[in-house]
């Protein structure tokens, strides 16, 4: 049996989950109290837990394929302001050495009330002796206080020589140190220095955590190495973490994506991970996570991160109250005013209940409560109202008694002058209101296709969010499997994941082979095994930048696909039940060794009807039954390993716009075998064809290939 085993470590709690590395079925959880006073920190939560699991389902050490650990240090660290103080070595001379003492002056960045990261800058003329000058400002940062080094110099992501000099110095010490061409290839100094030094803040936190962690897992007697759950939703090696701990800020959120993109397959949806207070929500589009830039302390970063948008509803949300009347749902919880839910208190506690008012902290508006005979108090919230509305099914983990619920209510539907299903209808309907502002402009944001973006649930209390909004709005949804522990879950699914940023103007297809290549490199760095890295490659024209994402896994799976694959009536099944209605002609007109791609008609309506435009959809789905990528207007070629150029260039021929700003050319993808290559974004034919040759190396000439192209503009 091979085994990947997954920790979450919480505020409260640190779970764990083992994972059956074939057939991804769940074999055991297990949960205990997260020790942040430990001598060891949270590393003895972690090896508990580990223990636990593997004893309780009779894993042994040498069955674990892969284990990996979300946590929640890096951003606690900055929340608290339990950070170090940085010294800024910056490098220069002349006018530029001027510009660069600027760019670098970040100061003290405020990460909470009261709470700073505090920095000093020392300054090296690269136009004497610089060996000399990093020692004399190393030391005089030392002396100043600072326990933590950046190396800043300008242009350092073309020549970094002079800061790896800072980086060795501070070694040679024993001093922890980040460099700001090993965080970010970008141009930008300012933006590039202030990410290395929130990097370099938590350094010497986060070193000690690590090796604490990596040792105990050693002693535990398991060879896999340790991985760690990256902002991205990606994990990378324990040795990366001791280099860029900032990957790991904000891993929390991105554990769930991972669970809800390996675990639920999902390829095109919002994923809202419902928790008591809030709910996140995020987005995957074509089966990938949606990044962008990190701010901290109200700064940009170069640190990418899952798009992670938070509301303040949560199944414990209190319901809001005036003059005796519901008129809106959260920010509070019930954990915050103290007191439980109503919807999971005992039947026989709940006697003449009467309505009051609480304010759970200064300056709060009333919140709704009941106090029963005997003094018992409640709080009403998100959970009771769906549970009353029916969308709580039985044996969800959310799920509690819908009588109790309805007899906790009952005199604030009274004084509503409405029923008790109504006054939840209500409050579910202020809830939805919120989420469903954010999901929207999330989905406007990526453009998502709100025919086929699916809403996914996770967290435990996914049920008391997810359907009601769902249904408001339109959406086909689904409640993740083990939604409670779908975080968890993410951490023992997650990929090896790691992106390039090279500042680049009209780069050429040298210039973005390159990229990928080291894009492969860092990835199979940090772990991931050579065989199984696949490279996107973006090239943004606007900011002059080309950006390759690896992903890759830790080890090729040894799952056997012919035991899951499907007819190819039941992949037809699929994909018409995926169009939905309104569609004909749904045929299969192309294949690779494992994807099959199907086309539909569709026709879009205008102006009231008057006028009418036929499409052709694409579907791209597995022999497993998921789909992999669906685009509402594609063209579709059947071409081999020996044909592809062919067929790429009568494509991007047939789709490529011609306007005033010059050419539009298609998006493209590549399919061969599972690979889905994603070659949009390119700004010429020749850069597809290099790019594409690069993935399409080493398969016979006869392997089936799948080229299909969208439009850019107006897709």
């Amino acid at each position: 049996m091979k085994v990947r085993i997954g920790i979450d470590v919480g505020g409260t709690f640190t779970d764990a989950v083992a994972i059956d590395n074939d057939t991804y079925e769940i074999i055991g959880t297990v949960k205990t109290p997260t020790t942040h006073t430990a001598e060891a920190g949270v590393a003895a939560g972690i090896v508990q837990v580990l223990h636990d699991v593997m004893e309780q389902h009779n894993i042994k050490p040498e069955d674990v394929v892969f284990i990996a650990h979300g946590t929640t240090q890096a951003t606690n660290a900055l929340l608290e302001g339990d950070v170090a103080q940085v010294g800024i070595v910056t490098l220069g001379s002349g006018l530029q050495g001027a510009k660069s003492k600027s760019d670098t002056n970040v100061g003290d960045i405020e990460l909470a009330a009261g709470k700073f990261l505090r920095t000093k800058n020392a300054f090296v003329d690269t136009s004497s002796d610089v060996e000399a000058g990093i020692k004399s400002a190393i030391e005089q940062l030392f002396s100043d206080g600072s326990t933590s080094y950046v190396a800043a110099e300008a242009f350092s992501v073309d020549d970094p020589t002079n800061e790896n000099a800072v980086i060795a110095e501070c070694s040679d010490r024993e001093l922890p140190a980040t460099a700001t061409n090993d965080i970010s290839k970008l141009y930008g100094l300012a933006i590039r220095t202030r990410t290395a030094v929130v990097n370099a803040s938590i350094m010497p936190k986060m070193l000690e955590a690590a090796n604490m962690t990596d040792k105990s897992i050693r002693e535990a007697g398991i060879e896999s190495p340790l991985m760690v759950m990256r902002c991205d939703g990606g994990v990378m090696t324990v040795d990366e973490v001791r280099h860029r701990p900032i990957l790991t800020i904000l891993s929390g959120p991105a554990a769930g994506v991972a669970g809800a993109l390996m675990y639920e397959k999902l390829t095109d949806g919002l994923f809202f991970e419902v928790g008591g207070t809030s709910t996140d929500i995020s987005c995957v589009k074509d089966g990938k996570v949606m990044v962008k830039y990190a701010e901290v302390g109200g700064h940009k970063t170069y640190l990418s991160s899952l798009d992670v948008r938070t509301v303040g509803i949560g199944g414990g949300s209190m319901v809001q109250i005036s003059d005796g009347k519901a008129v809106d749902v959260g920010p509070r919880s019930a954990h915050i005013a103290n007191l439980d839910y109503e919807v999971y208190t005992d039947a026989e506690k709940i006697v003449n209940p009467r309505l009051i008012a609480v304010r759970p902290m200064d300056g709060d508006p009333e919140y709704a409560a009941i106090e029963c005979d005997g003094g018992l108090r409640v709080c009403l919230t998100m959970a009771g109202a769906a549970n009353l509305a029916g969308f709580v099914p039985e044996g969800d983990y959310a799920c509690g008694s819908v009588e109790v619920a309805r007899a906790a209510w009952a005199p604030l539907a009274e004084n509503m002058g409405v029923s008790v299903e109504e006054a939840a209808a209500q409050v579910l309907a202020f809830a939805a209101k919120k989420n469903g502002a954010v999901a929207e402009q999330l989905m406007k944001d990526y453009g998502m296709d709100p025919r086929t973006t699916v809403y996914v649930g996770g967290g435990g209390g996914a049920s008391t969010v997810v359907p009601h909004l769902a249904k408001s709005m339109g959406h086909t949804f689904r409640i993740a499997k083990n939604a409670p522990v779908i975080s968890t879950i993410g951490v023992a699914l997650a990929m090896v994941r790691d992106m390039v940023e090279r500042s680049v103007t009209n780069p050429t297809d040298d210039d973005i082979v390159s990229v990928r290549r080291e894009a492969e490199a860092r990835a199979i760095k940090m772990g991931a095994a050579p065989g199984t890295v696949e490279v996107t490659v973006e090239v943004d024209t606007q900011r002059h930048v080309v950006r390759a994402i690896a992903v890759g896994a830790t080890e090729l799976r040894s799952k056997d696909v012919n035991a899951a694959r499907l007819s190819a009536d039941e992949l037809k099944k699929l994909v018409v039940e995926n169009f939905g209605e309104g569609v004909e002609n749904v045929s299969e007109v192309a294949h690779s060794s494992e994807l099959f791609a199907y086309t539909a008609t569709t026709t879009e309506k205008k102006l009231f009807g008057l006028l009418t435009k036929k499409r052709t959809a694409l579907r791209l789905i597995d022999a497993e039954g998921v789909i992999r990528l669906q685009r509402p207007n594609a063209e579709v070629l059947q071409e081999t390993i020996s044909s592809w150029r062919k067929g790429v260039t009568a494509l991007v021929e047939d789709l490529t716009v011609y306007n005033d700003g010059g050419a539009n050319l298609p998006n493209v993808y590549v399919v061969v075998g599972k690979r889905i290559i994603d070659l949009s974004g390119m700004t010429s034919l020749e850069q597809i064809l290099s790019l594409a040759a690069v993935e399409l190396g080493g398969y016979p000439s006869d392997e089936p290939v799948i080229i299909a192209a969208t439009l850019r503009l107006g897709d």
